[in-house]
C-alpha cells in the first residue's frame, strides 16, 4: 500500500535550498519515490495551519519511504535542509 511524505517547508536559505532540491529525485529513485505536488499553491481551508511550501512524495510502502529518509544517500541532503528550511514532515500510510 502506498505511503506518503508529507512537508511544510519555510525556506529561509534559499540559495543552499537550491542546491538541496538538485539531489532530491536522485535520491528518491532507488526507493520508487516521486513527487505529487512540489511547492504550488496552497491554502489553509479550516484550522491555523500555517502554510508554507507544501510537498508530497509518494512512495510504493511505508517501509520504503522511512527506508529513504533514513538512508545514506539522503542524509547530506537531509542535512542540507536542515540548514536551510524549517520543515514539518510527516509520513503516512495510504488506504489499501
Amino acid at each position: 500500500m502506498s505511503a506518503y511524505v508529507i512537508a511544510n517547508v519555510d525556506i529561509t536559505d534559499p540559495e543552499t535550498f537550491a542546491e538541496y532540491r538538485k539531489g532530491v529525485q536522485a535520491s528518491l529513485d532507488p526507493f520508487g519515490g516521486r513527487f505529487l505536488a512540489r511547492g504550488g499553491r496552497a491554502e489553509a481551508l479550516e484550522g491555523s495551519y500555517a502554510v508554507k511550501r507544501m510537498v508530497i512524495i509518494e512512495f510504493p510502502d511505508y517501509g520504503r519511504a522511512k527506508a529513504w529518509w533514513e538512508s545514506p544517500g539522503y542524509r547530506p541532503l537531509l542535512e542540507m535542509r536542515q540548514r536551510s528550511a524549517r520543515t514539518d514532515l510527516v509520513v503516512v500510510e495510504g488506504l489499501q
